[in-house]
């Protein structure tokens, strides 16, 4: 690894103009109000985790489509007021990276033991990749077209059939979903994610005006033009190797991802939110975390940077940086 992208002076003024369809709040107010036409039909079935402390529900919700999405809600067990009843509980809306699914409760239990509930939420056709986290969720629409190894490109050609306009519906919903439970504060709902996770927190909190801050970690699925120049790692290099073949495609392409950039959910975002960067990224680089930064509409907005690290960002220090944050947010409401 070395520095390969803006010096870091340069990164903390980078705001390139952003090239957004004109119809994209349309587009976006179309799909969010297709979906909801359709009902949740949230199912919270108790999971036996074999773990003490906290109160585990196999949750499966209709997401694009109607298409079933699972996911785990974990809440501490038996926080109740001095009156016996429950208190409603702050929760944390999970995202997963690139690749990856759900996994098993265990590997879940930072925010109930911080005292706020979590959902976790599969990505749809994604969590069989080698070691990552085992995922439960389909995509049974498929997409059309050609496409290249991956799911950057499925559907790609097409702003209405393109894979990510399935996985953000799906994670919109997601906040809804947590909001229906009664442990949760539907008041105070976040959203939080790394690389792709991070990417789809993004758009959640620049599409949902429910969600009350953001935490967004090495996030991907933004800046695409600059990305596709700049590293050659994957996920970006599915689409050049799209291009590299599909040559008459680019315009087609690029109109695509102008709908999924994070630059214009970033714009849209009012929340307080805490971002981090790692100056060594290759797969997320420096500039394409920095322009969805800077582009941030909330004035509440923090950024960690990580000067010797790529990809793994700050791993678990960072999350350590995330609980303070959220306690010190969470403590000036």
């Amino acid at each position: 690894m070395a520095l390969f992208d803006l010096p870091l002076e340069e990164l903390r003024s980078y705001r390139p103009e952003r090239a957004e369809p004109d119809d994209f709040d349309v587009f976006w107010k179309r799909t969010l109000d297709e979906a909801a036409q359709g009902g949740l039909d949230a199912e919270f079935r108790p999971y036996d985790a074999a773990l003490s402390t906290v109160e585990v529900y196999d949750v499966s919700f209709s997401g694009w489509g109607g298409h079933r999405i699972a996911a785990w809600l974990i809440v501490p067990r038996g926080a109740e007021s001095a009156g016996g009843a429950r208190e409603p509980l702050p929760c944390v809306v999970q995202y997963i990276g690139y690749g990856g699914g759900r996994g098993l409760p265990h590997d879940h239990l930072v925010w109930p033991a911080s005292d706020r509930a979590v959902l976790v939420v599969d990505t749809r056709g994604q969590g069989a990749a080698g070691r990552n986290n085992a995922g439960g969720t389909a995509d049974p629409h498929g997409g059309a077209g050609p496409q290249a190894p991956g799911f950057m490109t499925r559907g790609i050609l097409d702003p209405e059939d393109y894979y990510y306009r399935r996985v953000y519906t799906d994670a919109v919903r997601a906040v809804d979903v947590a909001a229906s439970h009664p442990a949760v504060d539907a008041g105070r709902i976040y959203v939080c994610g790394t690389s792709q996770g991070g990417g789809i927190a993004t758009a959640v909190a620049g599409l949902h005006r429910g969600v009350r801050a953001a935490l967004i970690d090495v996030p991907f699925l933004a800046h695409f033009r600059r990305a596709l120049t700049i590293t050659d790692r994957d996920p970006y290099q599915e689409i050049v190797l799209f291009l590299a073949t599909q040559r008459a495609a680019q315009e087609r392409v690029f109109r695509t991802l102008s709908y999924f950039d994070g630059l214009h959910f970033a714009a849209r975002a009012t929340v307080p939110a805490l971002y981090s960067v790692a100056l060594m990224d290759q797969v997320c680089p420096p500039s394409t975390v920095y322009a969805s930064f800077n582009h941030w509409a909330g004035e509440v907005k923090d950024i960690t940077v990580y000067p010797w690290n790529g990809h793994e960002g700050g791993a678990a220090e960072h999350r350590s940086a995330q609980l303070h944050w959220l306690r010190d947010l969470e403590a000036r409401a």
